[in-house]
């Protein structure tokens, strides 16, 4: 129903994401997987499967690399036994630090693992040994993210009753600065705020997506981009389902201004270490940043937050703790 969405344009990622994609069984996977071959042009790349180490069995990791998965992005979210069981984690600390010498020994050579910094505590310790132990595995990419209140969740329920009490934000920045030191110690490179990849180790379907590449989203709550346009699929299962079976696209687009158009390319570039093209954008929108906002970008040079090299602009290691207030002082 959507085949024509990325318009006969060739498929160089595919990503399994969550949900719990490993949960799929092999008949289903090789279904979806088959599908996407016989409906667009395929030059794939790369083949990602989101996978937590409660599902890494003999069986599953044999499967997924006999379909052609060939990178694993492992929901580890910590190596400790406490944090995971307050963020009711299904897999236990020993499965977490087993997860990649099992991959490995299936086959696999391509991993992130996905970690989060900012459980509440009177010290940093819990962090060190989670960011220690992730390098130590060295799995080539790692994804940290802070950990974050949503509403009308287990843990914004206890932060309204007061029962839970997140960290100061001077806390969680100490403990991001502390990443940004570690990974480039070992080698890694911070290419997106939260991604930190060896060189060549960079996933490409995130490379891709914060360079603005199209791609197109499949399932419930699935966002899609068309190279000027937003949407996304609607969040409710049945709704989504019930479309689906009578036939209905029920996919929700965003259209964006001219305006909007702008703003999202400095804010998705500003996040990477390629950085934002004023040259790019006055070829391609007419805009030219460095005359309407020069006086912003002087202010936020000054302060550390951004960098001007001549040809792009980039957030300094300081100005990416501020990454969405500084884009949003040089939106148009």
């Amino acid at each position: 129903m959507r085949k024509d969405y990325l318009k006969n344009q060739a498929v160089e990622t595919v990503y399994f994401g969550g949900g719990t994609p490993s949960l799929l069984s092999e008949r289903q996977l090789h279904f979806l997987m088959e599908k996407v071959r016989k409906l667009f042009p395929s030059d794939w790349k790369e083949v990602t499967l989101e996978a937590n180490p409660d599902d890494l069995s003999e069986e599953n990791l044999s499967m997924w690399k006999e379909l052609g998965v060939d990178r694993l992005s492992l929901g580890i979210q910590s190596f400790q036994e406490e944090v995971l069981q307050f963020y009711n984690r299904a897999h236990t600390a020993i499965e977490a630090m087993e997860a990649i010498a099992k991959s490995r020994n299936a086959g696999f050579k391509k991993f992130s693992i996905d970690l989060i910094y900012g459980f509440p505590k009177d010290n940093h310790a819990i962090w060190e040994k989670d960011l220690g132990e992730a390098i130590r595995q060295d799995p080539g990419h790692i994804s940290a993210y802070s950990l974050t209140i949503e509403p009308k969740t287990a843990l914004g329920k206890w932060t309204e009753k007061g029962s839970f009490r997140p960290a100061e934000e001077d806390f969680v920045a100490e403990q991001f600065e502390w990443l940004q030191a570690e990974t480039e110690k070992a080698g890694y490179i911070q290419y997106e705020i939260s991604n930190f990849g060896k060189p060549n180790e960079f996933a490409l379907h995130n490379t891709n997506y914060w360079k603005g590449v199209p791609y197109l989203g499949v399932g419930p709550s699935a966002h899609s981009f068309d190279g000027k346009n937003r949407g996304q699929n609607p969040a409710s299962n049945p709704k989504y389902l019930k479309a689906i079976n009578t036939n209905k696209i029920i996919f929700e687009v965003e259209s964006l201004t001219l305006e909007e158009q702008v703003n999202d390319r400095i804010l998705t570039g500003l996040r990477t270490v390629w950085g934002l093209t004023p040259e790019e954008l006055r070829q391609e929108f007419a805009i030219d940043i460095l005359q309407s906002k020069e006086k912003e970008i002087v202010k936020l040079e000054n302060q550390g937050w951004l960098i001007w090299d001549g040809k792009t602009l980039s957030l300094s290691k300081r100005g990416m703790l501020l990454a969405d207030s500084i884009a949003s002082e040089l939106f148009i």
